[in-house]
C-alpha cells in the first residue's frame, strides 16, 4: 500500500503530523517558525523540522510532496477576535495559496476555524484553484472523538474527483478517562477571584462525572488559567484549572508526547494544536485517495 508523502506548514506542536502519521502517511518536512514549537517537533519526530518564515521560503527549493498541509494561524479569524477588534483575516494565506500553485501537489489540506468562511476572498482563494476538485467540511468537532468542544473547517483539494467520507459517530473518550488521579495543581489567586464574579466573564466549569465535555483548548489558556476549570473536591470552591497532560489529552495526544518550554509555551503549543484524531481521520482519507 501506498504511503503518501506530506509537506507540513505551519506546524506548531505537530497534532497534525502525529494524526497523518498515525494513519500512514509519511511526513518529510515541517515547517514552523516558532523556536520552542520546533523543538518540541524535533523531540517527537524524524523528519525534517524547518523553523523558517514561509514568506521567504522559494517552494521549488523544497522537496516535493504528494500532500501538502497548511494550519495557517486562526487568530484573525476566530470569533474572539470580534471582541478585540483584530477579526480581520491575514495574508499568510496567499503564501499557503503560493506553494499550491508552484508546486502543484495531488492533494493539498486546510485546516482552520469555521470563522474563516466569512472571509469570502480566502475562501475563493483557496477553494477555487483551478484543476482542483474540493471538499469542505465545516463543523468537523473534535467532539466525536475527544471530551472537547472543537469545531474545525477541513478542505481537502485533490487533483482527481473524488468524496472524500465524513467521519463516523463513535464512542468518545470520556473527559473522566482524560484526568490526572490525584493531581497536584497550583492554582493562582485570580482563579478563585473570576469564581467569586471580579471579572467579565465566570469560568466554564466541566465536571467529568457528570459526562460534561471541556470548552476548546485555547492557546492563551498558559497566561489565564481561570477560564476553563474542571470539578475537583479537593480543592478550594471545588475546582482547578486542568494540568498539561490533561490538556494535551483534551487534544488527543499520547502522554508519551513530549513538548518543549515552559508550562506557559507547553500550554500555548498544545491550545494551538490540531487534535491528533482529526488529523488522523484527514490520513484515512487522503491514503484511501492514493490507494484506490
Amino acid at each position: 500500500m501506498y504511503k503518501p508523502t506530506v509537506n507540513s506548514y505551519f506546524s506548531g506542536a505537530g497534532g497534525l503530523d502525529l494524526g497523518l502519521s498515525m494513519a500512514g502517511l509519511k511526513i518529510q518536512q515541517s515547517l514552523e517558525i516558532e523556536p520552542t514549537f520546533a523543538e518540541t517537533l524535533r523531540l517527537n519526530f524524524n523528519h525534517k523540522i524547518i523553523t523558517s518564515d514561509i514568506t521567504t521560503m522559494e517552494v521549488l527549493k523544497q522537496d516535493r510532496p504528494d500532500i501538502m498541509a497548511f494550519t495557517y494561524p486562526c487568530t484573525k479569524y476566530s470569533a474572539i477576535a470580534d471582541i478585540h477588534g483584530t477579526r480581520t483575516g491575514d495574508e499568510l494565506y496567499l503564501h499557503a495559496l503560493r506553494h499550491i500553485a508552484v508546486m502543484k501537489p495531488e492533494m493539498y489540506i486546510l485546516e482552520n476555524v469555521p470563522g474563516m468562511k466569512k472571509f469570502p476572498v480566502v475562501m475563493e482563494a483557496m477553494s477555487k484553484l483551478p484543476d482542483y476538485y474540493v471538499n469542505i467540511f465545516c463543523p468537523i468537532d473534535a467532539n466525536i472523538w475527544l471530551p472537547q468542544k472543537r469545531a474545525r473547517l477541513i478542505l481537502f483539494g485533490t487533483r482527481k474527483r473524488f468524496n472524500v467520507n465524513a467521519p463516523k459517530s463513535k464512542a468518545a473518550i470520556k473527559l473522566k478517562d482524560i484526568i490526572e488521579k490525584n493531581a497536584d495543581v497550583q492554582v493562582p489567586k485570580y482563579v478563585y477571584d473570576r469564581m467569586k464574579g471580579k471579572y467579565r466573564d465566570l469560568p466554564i466549569i466541566s465536571d467529568p462525572r457528570k459526562g460534561d465535555l471541556a470548552p476548546t483548548c485555547v492557546a492563551h489558556y498558559g497566561k489565564d488559567r481561570s477560564t476553563r476549570l474542571v470539578v475537583d473536591k479537593r480543592y478550594k470552591m471545588n475546582v482547578r484549572p486542568y494540568t498539561v497532560r490533561e490538556y494535551a489529552r483534551l487534544q488527543g495526544f499520547p502522554d508519551s508526547f513530549v513538548f518543549a518550554g515552559s508550562e506557559k509555551q507547553q500550554f500555548e503549543q498544545i491550545g494551538n494544536a490540531v487534535a491528533r484524531h482529526v488529523g488522523e481521520w484527514i490520513g484515512k482519507e487522503a491514503k484511501r485517495y492514493f490507494n484506490r
